[in-house]
């Protein structure tokens, strides 16, 4: 006897609203995997069903993580290596034989007055945050229209791509978060009839290996993030699972161009 709260299709199948989160069988690729967020977001995928490559510079600390993740590949590299993305690509299909899934997650940040700014560092900060990202995102599309098949990117943002940083000084991270939330929608418009959903979280403060000895280091940065946030506190690892699960599921099947703020209420002030 079913449920008397069991809800059926019109053909009579059960309708399971979870099914769609799951990622079975499917191929991601995470960037800027070798810690952190990134190394999160592995996780995460993997336990939603997915096979998922990581990439990032550092091979040791991504030989480390495919062992705990069944169905990982460690693919070392720096993306702004000229061939580098096209490179990744090619590795991850020819050992998987698809693509479904990328997190453009690898990222690199700066503190610093503009007027005193170094503008190599300025540039270097919008290859690594912008450029690559775009190259990158540009050859899983080129396969997945290739190959005549769908594909979710999910570029990694930053609640500073939004508004500004306030009393942080980052101006190259904050023009090169803002750039790639605004790639994201052009992306998303241009490729959506290809079947290619493009999307961005938008992180607010989360402790990392990046931010540890930072904002996060002092009792001015730590008040900071708790008097500009209106849940008082800041973000925790867990807490980005959900929107990196439904941006690369089916879960999010209709949604493109969406920038999702993950930041307790930041930029709601």
């Amino acid at each position: 006897m079913r449920s008397s709260t069991e809800v059926r299709e019109i053909d009579g199948s059960p309708i399971d609203p979870l099914a769609s989160f799951r990622l079975d069988g499917r191929v991601a690729i995470v960037t800027g995997a070798s810690s952190g967020l990134g190394a999160r977001f592995a996780r995460a995928l993997t336990a939603a069903g997915a096979h998922v490559a990581v990439a990032a510079r550092r091979a040791d600390r991504l030989d480390a993580l495919v062992a705990d993740l069944p169905g990982a590949l460690a693919v070392p590299g720096d993306l702004t290596a000229p061939g580098a993305p096209a490179d990744l690509v090619r590795t991850v299909t020819d050992h998987y034989g698809r693509l479904d899934v990328l997190v453009n997650n690898a990222g690199a940040a700066r503190v610093g007055n503009a007027v005193d700014d170094d503008l190599d560092g300025f540039r270097s900060e919008l290859e690594i945050d912008l450029v690559a990202p775009y190259e990158l995102a540009r050859q899983c599309a080129r396969w997945w229209i290739a190959q005549g098949s769908s594909g979710s990117v999910i570029n990694i943002g930053s609640v500073l791509g939004i508004v500004s940083g306030g009393k942080m000084r980052v101006p190259g991270y904050t023009a090169s978060k803002g750039g790639l939330h605004h790639l994201t929608r052009e992306l998303a418009v241009q490729w959506a009839r290809k079947g290619i959903r493009v999307n961005a979280i938008a992180p607010a403060w989360f402790e990392t290996e990046m931010n540890a000895d930072g904002i996060f280091a002092t009792d001015a940065g730590l008040k900071y993030i708790t008097d500009g946030t209106p849940m008082g506190r800041s973000g925790r690892e867990h807490e980005l699972d959900g929107a990196a699960i439904f941006l690369a599921s089916d879960a999010s099947s209709y949604v493109t161009g969406h920038i999702l703020a993950v930041d307790g209420g930041w930029t709601a002030v």
